[in-house]
């Protein structure tokens, strides 16, 4: 079971994806966002499923959105795979590193991807996204933390690393936050349809592979991540919470950064797969 918003920017439809079918999910919510999901409404997806409550559709070509509508905050965790933290010449963080991206940067996970005037250092970020179901506020321990989670899916921390490093005054905002630097998608897959343990995650610059790892080498694990940002600020249900890219990224300096026309795609186990168009902002 896959949670999926089809349609145009804006005006997005509910579905879910059993198998080969598609279900308009209209009948149970007006969409997926963090009200549905504190609604206990993957729960509620599943019943009427079960039901057989839902009617069948053809989603075929049809455009896919962000999996999630409306999130008030993307939290973000920088070098949390060994590799990675390895390869930017940093050494591994004694305690996760965080900062945020704007809402706004969220695009669908096949939309075009736009270069920001004057950049010269483009980059692309496989993640594993998390997405709260719950709010979430002092929890006593990892353990404690995986059921305020909704489920998974795949985010593009694409990032300009000129303004990231060089522009933004020792924090990261600056190459974070330009507009469609966070493809989402392509579904919402359930937390206990997915395990976040050791899913293989890759990525791909016109078809050549760049990142291929797992996310058995995150530093900080899923749990760890929820529990942590908990104890420092309330996680409200629909917020992502991008957990780390690993190694194989055009900072490492041994690729080229994104031009106009580049295709990147990442994929994830269990999820999917995403494919961005970059072009030059107009």
């Amino acid at each position: 079971m896959k949670l999926q918003r089809i349609g145009a920017p804006g005006a997005e439809r509910p579905v879910v994806v059993d198998g080969d079918r598609a279900y308009d999910l209209r009948p149970v919510t007006a969409d997926i966002d963090g009200a549905f999901l504190a609604a206990d409404g993957i729960a509620t997806i599943a019943m009427a499923l079960a039901a057989d409550r839902l009617t069948q559709i053809d989603i075929t070509g049809q455009r896919v959105g962000p999996p999630v509508a409306r999130p008030q905050a993307i939290w973000c965790v920088g070098l949390n795979y060994a590799a990675h933290a390895k390869e930017s010449g940093a050494p591994l963080p004694d305690a996760p590193v965080i900062f945020f991206k704007t809402p706004n940067t969220i695009v669908g996970p096949d939309d075009d991807v736009l270069i920001p005037r004057r950049s010269t250092r483009t980059d692309w970020e496989v993640e594993l996204a998390v997405v709260i179901g719950a709010r979430a506020r002092y929890l006593e321990s990892p353990a404690e933390a995986m059921k305020y989670i909704a489920g998974y899916t795949i985010s593009n921390d694409v990032s300009e690393r000129e303004f990231q490093l060089e522009h933004s005054g020792g924090q990261w905002s600056k190459g974070k936050c330009c507009e469609t630097f966070n493809p989402l998608g392509p579904a919402l897959v359930p937390r206990d349809r997915l395990d976040p343990t050791d899913l293989r995650l890759r990525s791909y610059v016109n078809g050549e592979p760049r990142q291929d790892s797992t996310t058995a080498d995150l530093i900080f694990d899923v749990a760890h991540l929820v529990w942590h940002l908990s104890q420092y600020a309330v996680l409200e249900p629909g917020d992502i919470i991008n957990t780390g890219t690993p190694e194989g990224v055009a900072l490492s300096g041994r690729y080229p950064y994104l031009r106009p026309g580049d295709v990147v795609e990442l994929e994830i186990e269990g999820i999917g797969r995403t494919r961005n168009v970059f072009r030059a902002a107009p």
